[in-house]
């Protein structure tokens, strides 16, 4: 695997692009997370025909809850319903995302970042005209089929940062999820209280989040060039591997490079037999499967939490609401992973960074199977921002490592779809085990499965080794 030879300069910027553009995706993306129950309450309340879309998909939610031996409080139809849409979202974003990163191999992460705004664009403005929820549906569908931001954004940063570098940089991606997930929902609720239009109680919110993805467009449009090794336009300079080896002066892409003549030339590019290799040392099958593994759990306990919020804490709060105390759990989660990641996680290899994520995720699910305080809600979310701000971000870089460079999207891709897989199935999962058998036998199940998967984390991953002959970032 060859590594990236571009200037430190050049470096910066398309990271400095990439944050600011991913920033703003991301935050446009949050808004409506916390509008789901109140969005979905809306359009039931304007179509209240027992024929009507919404409601068919409520009698059959109504016939799914039915199955249990408990009863299930119909003040958590909307949240169910809500999480419903978030695994339908990732199940379209699983199907997609192998075709996106195939299709940034083809045709480079630059084009296929622009087809993804494109698609960013046409979800948003859905959602801007859906006086109906089947508008916004549709606005929902289109988003989970072409959202690939995130996938491209870690191919971005495989390509211009090596070995070294690619722990540090991909928890710049994740510090833009903490960030965003910060003040995203805040900002989104905030403006949802706007109602300026009479067909679209949420049109501001969403006018907001178009406009934000729009100069989002723009601004990758102009400042994003291309990283593709085989189609970018950037300085190289490629160092010799042995003294006595000769150098000279070309052009690759319209840049000048420095090019070791002793070395056969593939793609415009110098090749060596023992540059850029390495051993394999993860499978990426070994991957996708600890992505999916861990995101079915920790998706589920994400999901699960404004229900035990609701369920054992409501009552008890004489000045404060379920919602409200969600909402501040959430934004001590965000705030606390994005530290990390500034700080911490970006300075550790991405292997201790998985590990230590998934013991913290361990705990904290056996934590919430007992915790009947508001201390104990806030340890268990304390530990899930840990995780929040290590796992996946530690798995994309061990894959990122693993790929080819000729085939770095699709298997970034491909390692997405996965998870996505995971985090589509978890809450699901989890809600039926959390309704039928109780709290505390859901997150012991939970608990269980995340020692499972600490268990591949410990015997069957290894810390990457460099190979001889790298090439180095200048």
């Amino acid at each position: 695997m060859s590594e990236p030879s571009i200037s430190t300069l050049e470096r910066k910027k398309i990271l400095k692009t990439l944050f600011i553009s991913l920033l703003l995706d991301l935050i446009s993306f949050t808004f409506i997370l916390p509008l789901f129950p109140s969005v979905l309450g809306y359009y039931r309340s304007k179509d209240d025909s027992p024929t009507s879309l919404l409601n068919s998909v409520f009698h059959y939610l109504n016939a799914y809850k039915n199955a249990f031996s408990r009863p299930i409080d119909s003040r958590y139809d909307i949240i169910l319903l809500g999480g419903a849409f978030g695994s339908l979202f990732s199940l379209l974003q699983a199907i997609a995302a192998p075709f996106i990163g195939r299709l940034s191999d083809i045709y480079g992460r630059r084009r296929a970042m622009l087809f993804s705004m494109a698609g960013n664009i046409l979800s948003v403005g859905l959602w801007v005209g859906a006086t109906d929820f089947r508008t916004f549906l549709a606005s929902r569908v289109v988003g989970g089929l072409t959202e690939g931001n995130v996938q491209l954004a870690n191919a971005i940063v495989s390509d211009i940062s090596d070995e070294t570098q690619r722990g540090s940089a991909m928890a710049l991606v994740g510090a833009c999820f903490s960030i965003a997930f910060t003040f995203g929902p805040i900002l989104g609720a905030a403006l949802a209280t706007i109602e300026m239009v009479a067909s679209n109680k949420f049109a501001v919110a969403a006018g907001v989040s178009l406009l934000l993805v729009v100069v989002e467009t723009v601004y990758i449009y102009f400042a994003l060039p291309e990283t593709h090794p085989r189609l970018r336009d950037v300085p190289v300079a490629l160092s010799p591997d042995s003294p006595g080896e000769t150098k000279s002066t070309s052009k690759v892409n319209g840049a000048t490079s420095y090019i070791d003549t002793t070395k056969p030339i593939s793609n415009g590019r110098p090749q060596s037999p023992a540059m850029g290799r390495r051993t394999t040392q993860n499978s990426m099958t070994t991957l996708k499967l600890l992505h999916f593994l861990f995101l079915v759990s920790f998706s589920g306990l994400e999901f699960s939490l404004p229900f035990v919020t609701a369920a054992s804490y409501g009552e008890r709060l004489q000045h404060s609401s379920p919602s409200a105390l969600n909402g501040r759990l959430l934004s001590m989660m965000g705030l606390i992973a994005s530290l990390l990641q500034g700080t911490i996680v970006r300075r550790l290899p991405p292997l201790v960074v998985v590990r230590a994520g998934v013991v913290t995720c361990a705990i904290s699910f056996f934590v919430l199977a007992r915790a009947s305080s508001i201390t104990g809600l806030y340890s268990a979310g304390a530990l899930l921002a840990v995780t929040s701000a290590t796992v996946v971000t530690g798995i994309n870089s061990l894959g990122s490592l693993e790929a080819q460079e000729v085939e770095r999207g699709a298997a970034l891709g491909q390692l997405r779809s996965w998870g996505q897989v995971g985090r589509a199935l978890g809450p699901l999962l989890f809600c039926t085990l959390f309704w039928w058998a109780g709290r505390e036998v859901a997150y012991i199940t939970g608990g269980t499965l995340m020692v499972g998967v600490g268990v591949i984390v410990f015997t069957m991953l290894q810390s990457p080794k460099a190979g001889k002959g790298m090439v180095h970032v200048s």
